[in-house]
């Protein structure tokens, strides 16, 4: 099989093997930290056990010499090799798998006991203790001729050579590889919601934003980003949906004045007897109808995505100089606190008690009220008439771009119906709110803004 120029990027790239090759590198650093401490500690364990009893046996046997007496040697199950040696390399006494050369050449010096292990070429290890015979009994025994004893056995299967090396090293090969194995499942387990996620949303095209993400259950993160990216979607299609409505909202309002503009300037090319003039004059209605709808729609689309410059504005005072601007049509009454301060846009808040106002005095019998004072951490402007008020249900309706009521229609038929939808975009863009609440009679419109701390 050829192999291609980067045929192993998109493992090299992937989480679950990045997280594999590290858990990997760890387990090996991990394993071979332990198993050279348990060779060692094995090693050491089982050389200690083994020169304990031939020390024991050494001792044993000289504390059993007496004046000119040598007594046998002293062989156990487990230290087998039992020898007495003289100055001259001589076997003195043995036990009987000890044999009739010396186990070793090693001569220690008095009150010394030296633990080694000799390796006899083509024979197996042999772990022994040599110590010398003391003195006295030395001088009783022999006339002072150093003696040696050596204890021993052979070197077990489990220690000899490298054995233990290569067992401990076969098994950390196997924890390392079944340890490697069980990450590279689990980490692919783990991620496999997130392969899901991403399958998911690779099928989501413009033309249809209803796809959602399958969501796990429980908290955990994977669940938590399932949850947001669907959320995301929610919003995402609902903007979407907005904008599609409200493009064919747009091209619907705009249809109309351009069709009359249309219709004049194309009668007054088809029939010479009509005065241009005359035309152009019963055309330009619906030429201000259109940049009135442009106006507003520019505005509603800077709202949405420009911020603005705030300033500290004083909502009583504007709702007095905006009032007191609304010199025609039902009389404004107002009652406001000093020092309502708001963080904000004065032109913008203006702009939004402007349109209040007008809207009030549209719809009112008598009069219109309007108020600013502050409502715990908020400012609240709010102005109430007394005309018919707006069903419960139209509440939202109202604020909608170019949604228009009945009422509305009638009282103001050049109207765009972009007034309210300014007025609550505003509100949303200083972090406050603009509703409807109920009242006795009449609308009563409501705005909410946060009050300017510091």
């Amino acid at each position: 099989m050829s192999i291609r120029p980067g045929m192993f990027l998109p493992l090299a790239n992937s989480i679950q093997a990045r997280v594999t090759l590290a858990v990997a590198a760890v387990s090996v650093l991990v394993v071979a930290v332990i198993g050279i401490g348990l060779c060692l500690l094995i090693r050491h364990r089982v050389e200690t056990e083994i020169f304990q009893e031939t020390r024991r046996v050494a001792t044993e046997w000289i504390g059993a010499m007496e004046r000119g007496q040598i007594p046998p040697p002293m062989p156990t199950a487990r230290v087998p090799l039992v020898q007495l040696v003289n100055s001259r390399g001589q076997v003195v006494a043995a036990g009987p798998m000890a044999g009739d050369r010396p186990l070793s050449a090693v001569r220690p010096t008095e009150n010394h006991i030296e633990d080694m292990t000799e390796c006899p070429k083509g024979k197996p290890c042999v772990m022994l203790t040599a110590a010398r015979v003391p003195a006295l009994q030395s001088q009783e025994l022999w006339q002072g001729e150093p003696h040696y004893i050596y204890t021993g056995t052979d070197q077990p299967p489990a220690v000899r050579g490298h054995r233990l090396e290569l067992l401990t090293s076969a098994g950390g090969v196997l924890l390392v590889t079944l340890w490697t194995w069980t990450t590279w499942r689990a980490t692919g387990r783990i991620l496999q919601p997130i392969n899901t996620i991403r399958q998911r949303m690779s099928e989501i095209a413009p033309q249809d934003l209803s796809v959602r993400v399958p969501q796990p259950s429980g908290q955990d993160e994977i669940a938590q980003l399932a949850r947001t990216a669907n959320e995301t979607l929610d919003r995402l299609e609902a903007a979407v949906t907005r904008q599609r409505e409200f493009a064919a909202v747009v091209s619907h309002e705009l249809k109309s004045p351009l069709a009359g503009l249309r219709t004049g300037l194309e009668e007054a090319l088809l029939f010479p007897e009509i005065d241009a003039r005359q035309a152009i004059v019963r055309s330009l209605p619906a030429a201000d109808r259109m940049q009135q709808i442009i106006d507003e729609l520019l505005t509603f689309a800077r709202l949405r995505n420009t911020p603005c410059s705030p300033e500290p504005v004083d909502l009583g005072a504007l709702v007095r100089a905006e009032a007191a601007a609304r010199t025609a049509g039902v009389p404004v009454c107002t009652r406001t606190q000093p020092d309502v301060l708001v963080l904000g846009s004065r032109v913008q808040l203006a702009s939004v008690v402007t349109n209040l106002l007008v809207n009030a005095q549209r719809h009112a019998t008598r009069r219109v009220e309007v108020s600013a004072e502050r409502a715990g951490a908020q400012a609240q402007v709010v102005v109430q008439d007394d005309g018919d008020g707006i069903d419960e249900k139209d509440r939202e309706r109202v604020f909608e771009p170019f949604t228009r009521l009945e009422a509305g229609r009638r009282l103001d038929p050049h109207g765009s119906g972009l007034g309210l939808a300014l007025c609550r975009a505003i509100a949303v863009a200083h972090e406050g709110s603009l509703c409807i609440e109920d009242s006795p009679r009449g609308a009563r419109f409501v705005l909410r803004l946060p009050l300017m701390t510091g």
